[in-house]
């Protein structure tokens, strides 16, 4: 394993990116004071992952960031990079080349890179491990560290043949496992209070296993009978349906039907009215005629008068046909009384008075039947208007019943839907229950 070259961008002092190669040529990096030769061993101590800020001779970690000049804008990141040759597999990986890059954004945020590959610093130590490289290892020598090897400061002569001889890294290893020893001794001196826990907690568990296999068989039967229940609902329903469609059908032929022939007897009626005006019409003139001959017969005597004022009080009730002919007959009776003695004188008159009162007659039994023909099919109409409105409202019936049916299928659609979902739930819940019982056997089982 040789180093090959290392990469610092916004690192302290430097600003712009600088590469140095580590060539077979090169043996050291020298300069006056303050070129940054400090901080090139800073960066490399820093890239392998060292985290005490006061190792790297600055105050924090925004310290490391090129902070800028009179003539350079600050930079928002500290970039290094260290290049390896493994050519002699040293390092535990496959690559031939291995780099190792640290960045720090000015937002506080960080990162490691293994071949561009975004890592942990965990990853970083442990592939250092078995080569003498770390933050604290001498074959990287900062300013100082001379001096503590010369005074045999705290060892330090003792651990640079350690980490020379290779034994640090076993000295690493004991504190690890005597760490986990520890930590091991711990969790077994805490099972005893744990087994004792279990066992009760178990016991709390099996009476509760029971209960909820007890509640499941209770909930599924519940279920099955709740779904054979909702099905045989939803038969009736069904067949109600069926029943209140095929009697809407019938009803809706039934209303065209009827419709057709209300629209038949109208117009047969409106025919028939347009007739009975003009029988109307022909007898407004017979009686035109008629009063003609009254106001002669008036003219000549004075009883002429009183039957003149009756025809006259019969012309203003001509809405009542019938009453009107039975006084117009009672007049007729008393007009002849009263003319016996100049029945000579107005025989013709009263000839031609008899002829125009049988016409009169004879039309106003006309308008009597025709009135009584009119009055028949009215009523026929009102019937037939009635019988529509009942069933409409039959209809109106009809679908408020399939309206209650269809909201009663919806409403048992919902229940089945729920009923699925607590049953899922019930099931989800009974299976993490076996899946905490199964694993609180196991665990019960390796601590016994």
């Amino acid at each position: 394993m040789r180093l090959k070259s290392l990469e610092i961008k916004g690192f302290k002092s430097f600003a712009d990116k600088t590469v140095v190669n580590f060539d077979d040529n090169i043996t050291g990096i020298v300069g006056p004071n303050g070129c940054g030769k400090s901080n090139i061993v800073d960066s490399i101590r820093w890239v392998i992952g060292e985290q005490k800020i006061s190792h790297l001779r600055s105050e924090n970690l925004d310290s490391l960031v090129f902070n800028g000049s009179k003539t350079r804008s600050a930079s928002g990141l500290a970039e290094v990079s260290l290049t390896f040759e493994n050519t002699k597999n040293l390092l535990p990986t496959e690559f031939s080349t291995v780099t190792i890059t640290r960045k720090f954004y000015k937002s506080g945020e960080s990162e490691y890179r293994l071949n561009d590959v975004q890592c942990r610093l965990k990853d970083i130590q442990n592939l250092f491990m078995d080569t003498g490289v770390s933050t604290d290892s001498y074959a990287i020598i900062e300013l100082g560290m001379v001096d503590d090897l010369i005074k045999d400061k705290d060892n330090s002569r003792r651990r640079m043949l350690e980490q020379a001889a290779g034994i640090s890294i076993y000295k690493t290893r004991k504190k690890e496992a005597k760490a986990k020893l520890d930590a091991t001794e711990q969790d077994l001196a805490r099972i005893e209070d744990l087994l004792f826990e279990i066992n009760n907690q178990l016991k709390a568990l099996e009476s509760q296993a029971k209960k909820a296999e007890k509640y499941h068989e209770i909930k599924k039967d519940y279920r099955e009978i709740s779904i054979e229940l909702a099905k045989a609902a939803l038969e009736g329903f069904n067949l109600t349906y069926k029943e209140l469609n095929e009697q809407h059908d019938l009803e809706t032929d039934k209303k065209i039907r009827m419709e057709a022939e209300i629209a038949n007897e109208e117009a047969t009626l409106e025919q028939e009215k347009v007739g009975f005006i003009e029988k109307e019409r022909a007898l407004q003139s017979m009686q035109y005629q008629f009063n003609e001959l009254l106001q002669q017969v008036r003219t000549r005597e004075n009883e002429k008068n009183l039957a003149a004022q009756r025809l006259e009080y019969l012309r203003e009730r001509e809405g009542n046909l019938q009453e009107f002919l039975q006084k117009a007959e009672g007049q007729l009776k008393g007009i002849d009384e009263s003319i016996a003695f100049t029945e000579l004188q107005l025989t013709e008159e009263s000839s031609a008075l008899e002829g125009l009162t049988e016409q009169l007659q004879q039309f106003s039994n006309e308008a009597t039947a025709r009135k009584e023909v009119l009055d028949e099919k009215r009523r026929t109409l009102d019937q037939l208007r009635s019988e529509y409105q009942q069933i409409q409202r039959s209809q109106f019936e009809a679908e408020k019943r399939v309206a209650v049916a269809d909201t009663s299928v919806q409403n048992l659609q919902r229940a089945i839907n729920q009923i699925e979902e607590e049953r899922e739930l019930r099931d989800a819940q009974r299976q993490q229950l076996d899946e905490e019982r199964i694993t609180r056997e196991r665990e019960l089982e390796i601590k016994k």
